[in-house]
C-alpha cells in the first residue's frame, strides 16, 4: 500500500517504533554540530548570557530545545552556563546569577533518558510563555513533508511504498500546497535569477547511489549528517533492480513542499513571549531550489536510500526563506538569516589559528588556543557544518540587539 510521503515520514520517524522514538537516538546514526565539538555549546552559552542581559535578567530564563534527541545539547549547556563569561565593559551585572534562574526544557517524543540530569525538564510539546531562547538544531529537516512531481502541466503528489521506497504519481496537489509551490518553488519553466544568494550557497551534486546528499556543498556532501562520510554504494545493495530512489522514471521535476515546516516553525515561534527563536539547519533559497530534491536517509553513520520503514533517518533540506517568512509573520519582528560560520564567529568561535608568537611566550596557552581553534574550525568550515543556515527570529526584541547585527 502506498502513502503520501508526509504520512509515510510521520510513521517512519515518529510512530510507536519510529526512528526518533525508539532505539539509541540520532547520535548513533549521524553527527551534527551538537556532537561535533564542545565549541558549539560554548558559543550558545555566550548567546544565552547575551540574551539574558538584553532581556533585563528575567526571573526565569528559559532554554527550550525542540527535537532534543537524547538531551545532548542541553546537558552541555547546563554544564557550561555556570561558567563566568566575559561581559562588555558597559554591561550591567545580573542581580541573581543566571545559573539560579535558568530553566532547561527538552522537547522530544522519545522517552526521557534515565541518566538525564534532573534540572532538565522533558516534554513532548513546546511549552508556552517562553522568555529566553528556543533552539531548533536540525529539527525542521525532519518535519515530515509531502513531495510532488510536475507532470501534465501541474504538480502531483508522489506516493511511496513504506516497505520498499518505490514511488508512484498520485493526485494533483491541494490548493494550499499549490499556493505554497507557486510562491516558494519555481516550476520547471521558471527562470531563476542569475545572481547567487548572499547567504550560503546550496550547490549539491548527485552521489553515485542515485540519491542526493543531505548537505549542500563545495566539499564533502556528507559532512554534516553522516558520521563516516561514506555513502552507500551500489554494491551495498541486495538487489540490482531499480533502486527506490532512482527517479529517472519521473515525468517532471521534484518539489519538496515545505508548508508543514512553515507551520511547525510558526507554531514554535508563537510559544516565545520575549527572546529569540534560533533554527540551525541545512537548506536552500527559492533562487537555488534543487531540481531533483534532497530527500535522503541515514543509518549507522552511512547515507542510505530514504525508505520510510522506520529503520533509518529520512531527511530533506529546509526551504529557509519560506520558513523565515512564516516565523516573521508570527513574531512581527524582522529576522536575520545567515551561515553557521558567520553566526559562530559573531559568538566568538572563529576557528582561526592563534598567533605563533604565543607559542614562544606561553606554550601551554598556545596549545589550548590551538585546540579551541581546531574544534571551532570544523563547525565553521563553509564546505561542511559552517554552511548550515542560522535563522535568528527575535520576538519582542529589535534585531540590532542580536550578536550578528552587532559583530
Amino acid at each position: 500500500m502506498t502513502l503520501p510521503w508526509r504520512k509515510a515520514m510521520e510513521q517512519a520517524l515518529y510512530g510507536t517504533d519510529g526512528f526518533f522514538v525508539s532505539g539509541a537516538g540520532p547520535a548513533a546514526h549521524f553527527r551534527t554540530s551538537v556532537h561535533a565539538s564542545p565549541a558549539f555549546a560554548a558559543a550558545l552559552v555566550r548567546l544565552i548570557h547575551h540574551l539574558d542581559g538584553v532581556l533585563g535578567f528575567p526571573g526565569d530564563f528559559h532554554v527550550v530545545d525542540v527535537g532534543a534527541g537524547r538531551g545532548e545539547l542541553l546537558r552541555s549547556l547546563s554544564a557550561g552556563v555556570g561558567v563566568e563569561v566575559a561581559r562588555e565593559p558597559t554591561a550591567a551585572a545580573a542581580p541573581v546569577p543566571l545559573a539560579g534562574r535558568i530553566r532547561f526544557t527538552a522537547v522530544e517524543l522519545a522517552p526521557r533518558p534515565a541518566e538525564l540530569p534532573e534540572q532538565i525538564s522533558w516534554t513532548n510539546e513546546i511549552p508556552a510563555g517562553i522568555t529566553g531562547l528556543l533552539l531548533a538544531t536540525e529539527w525542521l529537516d525532519n518535519v515530515p513533508l509531502d513531495l510532488a512531481t510536475h507532470a501534465q502541466g501541474g504538480w502531483h503528489y508522489l506516493r511511496v511504498d513504506p516497505t520498499t521506497g518505490e514511488e508512484t504519481t498520485g493526485a494533483p496537489v491541494s490548493q494550499a500546497d499549490a499556493d505554497w509551490l507557486s510562491t516558494w518553488w519555481p516550476t520547471p519553466t521558471d527562470t531563476h535569477p542569475t545572481d547567487p544568494p548572499e547567504a550560503p550557497p546550496d550547490t549539491k551534486s548527485p552521489t553515485g547511489s542515485g540519491f542526493r546528499a543531505a548537505r549542500p556543498a563545495q566539499g564533502s556532501s556528507l559532512t554534516a549528517r553522516s558520521r563516516s562520510g561514506c555513502p552507500e554504494t551500489p554494491t551495498d545493495r541486495t538487489s540490482t533492480d531499480r533502486t527506490p530512489t532512482d527517479r529517472s522514471w519521473r515525468p517532471g521535476n521534484l518539489a519538496e513542499i515545505g508548508r508543514a515546516r512553515d507551520e511547525a516553525w510558526a507554531e514554535a515561534v508563537g510559544h516565545v513571549d520575549r527572546g529569540l527563536a534560533l533554527a540551525v539547519d541545512y537548506g536552500h533559497l527559492r533562487a537555488g531550489r534543487p531540481v531533483d530534491g534532497t530527500l535522503t536517509g541515514y543509518r549507522g553513520g552511512r547515507q542510505v536510500p530514504p525508505v520510510p520503514d522506520g529503520s533509518c533517518d529520512v531527511t530533506a533540506h529546509v526551504a529557509m526563506d519560506s520558513v523565515a517568512s512564516a516565523g516573521e509573520r508570527v513574531a512581527r519582528c524582522a529576522y536575520l538569516l545567515g551561515s553557521q560560520r558567520d553566526g559562530l564567529r559573531a559568538l566568538g568561535a572563529d576557528g582561526g589559528r592563534p598567533p605563533l608568537s604565543l607559542a614562544a611566550s606561553d606554550p601551554a596557552g598556545y596549545v589550548r588556543a590551538l585546540a579551541a581553534a581546531s574544534a571551532a574550525a570544523e563547525l565553521t568550515d563553509p564546505a561542511g557544518l559552517g554552511g548550515h543556515w542560522w535563522l535568528w527570529q527575535p520576538v519582542g526584541l529589535p534585531a540590532d540587539r542580536l550578536p550578528p547585527a552587532r559583530s
